[in-house]
């Protein structure tokens, strides 16, 4: 038996469904089946049974299930301990970054990066907040900074700072905003970013609270494109409150003192790698960045 064959099973018995499982493995429908059936033959057991809904533990599955896991723990220790007597970090790691670079202090953590890890190359990826969070979730992502509140029992998250939307307007439209309840903001065009991402979650939930629809005009997935559409004049959106506070400050958009939303920003990396000296060591640098980060 294969430690890939035992991974299948183990993702195929963690997400109930088979099509999930081959997504989050980067693998065909078919290959993740002949894994779990290569499995269920070496046992002698049959380890699931299909159910309208996806693919349910047999009762023999439910009672594998935890060994499966304490040797794909023991098989991932064994990896890191092999790590630690190599010495010097080296090879490639995907690291995730959402939005502002300066605001999540990209810059502060790559060179301590470059500097403690010559060998370590860091392949950066920009996310929607929400794809950041899955894509870890997933292992398509070795690490992320992330926007939002979302938990899963597979992601560990270091928690860097909490941070606030307000909801901001083209400085032409004062007379729209001044003294208006949110229904009356909310019959103004807005501007919306992708349906996955912590930005829209946050708006949607406003909206959902005061049982109104946003009329939405334009999407757009860089929060830099939003502020830019919104000094633009082309419609009402959440900036978030340090860059709306500038922006109020040189005159190019007016505030809505309605509602103040407060989210966080985290690093999130998968739990089961957590001891890998790679991810200890990119989260230890972010500790050095963001002294008050603290796990979650």
């Amino acid at each position: 038996m294969e430690l890939y064959q035992l991974k299948g099973f183990v993702a195929v018995a963690e997400s109930g469904h088979l099509t999930r499982a081959a997504d989050k493995l980067h693998v065909s429908q078919p290959a993740l089946s002949a894994q779990v059936k290569a499995v269920e033959d070496e046992l002698g057991v049959t380890l699931f049974e299909r159910t309208p809904s996806g693919m349910a533990l047999s009762s023999a599955g439910r009672k594998l299930l935890p060994h499966a896991q304490a040797v794909l723990a023991a098989a991932q220790a064994l990896r890191n301990a092999a790590h630690a007597i190599e010495g010097e970090l080296a090879g490639q790691v995907k690291v995730g970054t959402v939005a502002d670079p300066n605001f999540v202090r990209l810059p502060q953590f790559l060179a301590r990066a470059v500097e403690r890890h010559p060998l370590l190359e860091i392949m950066l990826q920009h996310e929607v907040s929400g794809e950041a969070f899955d894509k870890v979730r997933d292992d398509a992502l070795d690490a992320s900074f992330y926007y939002g509140d979302r938990t899963h029992p597979h992601v560990a998250s270091l928690h860097l700072t909490d941070f606030a939307y307000r909801i901001v307007a083209p400085i032409k439209w004062r007379d729209r905003v001044d003294g208006k309840a949110f229904h009356d903001i909310a019959l103004l065009p807005w501007i919306m970013t992708p349906g996955i991402s912590t930005h829209r979650a946050l708006t949607r939930r406003l909206f959902d609270e005061n049982g109104v629809e946003p009329a939405t005009r334009i999407e757009a997935d860089h929060e830099a494109v939003i502020s830019s559409l919104v000094v633009a004049g082309l419609g009402v959106s959440l900036m978030r409150e340090d860059q709306a506070e500038a922006h109020v400050k040189a005159g190019d958009v007016c505030l809505w003192d309605g509602t103040r939303l407060v989210t966080s920003l985290q690093f999130l990396y998968a739990r089961e790698r957590e001891e890998e000296p790679v991810i200890a060591a990119l989260a230890g640098i972010v500790r050095d960045v963001w002294p008050a980060a603290a796990a979650r």
